[in-house]
């Protein structure tokens, strides 16, 4: 009886280590996943947020349907955006995806 209690004893520690083991690709896909997915996208999403929080009359800016304009007021939810002479159209500040530099929208 004292012997099998002493070999139980043995295989304790080998146990652990086998059920580590087990979960170790679970842990390394995790970490891969969170460097490789999460991580850029949280970063996308704070310069994007900073750039909307940014936005001041005369940016010139590209929206989520693809039109060019210009900035012309900025509310606190809104942005009302000039888009051709005498044509300003009012969208979201999260319709915003771009922000050009000064004299795109003359060259194009």
């Amino acid at each position: 009886m004292l012997i099998s209690l002493a070999h139980a004893a043995d295989g304790a520690p080998a146990d652990m280590m086998g059920s580590l083991q087990q979960f170790l690709p679970l842990i390394v896909i995790f970490a891969l996943f969170y460097f490789m997915m999460i991580r850029p996208q949280m970063k996308r999403a704070k310069e994007q947020k900073s750039m909307i929080e940014s936005l001041q009359k005369g940016d010139e800016v590209v929206t989520a349907g693809g039109e060019l304009g210009k900035v012309a007021k900025v509310d606190e939810a809104y942005v009302s955006l000039e888009i051709a002479t005498n044509v300003v159209i009012h969208l979201q500040k999260s319709a915003i995806t771009t922000l050009l530099p000064k004299g795109t929208i003359k060259d194009i």
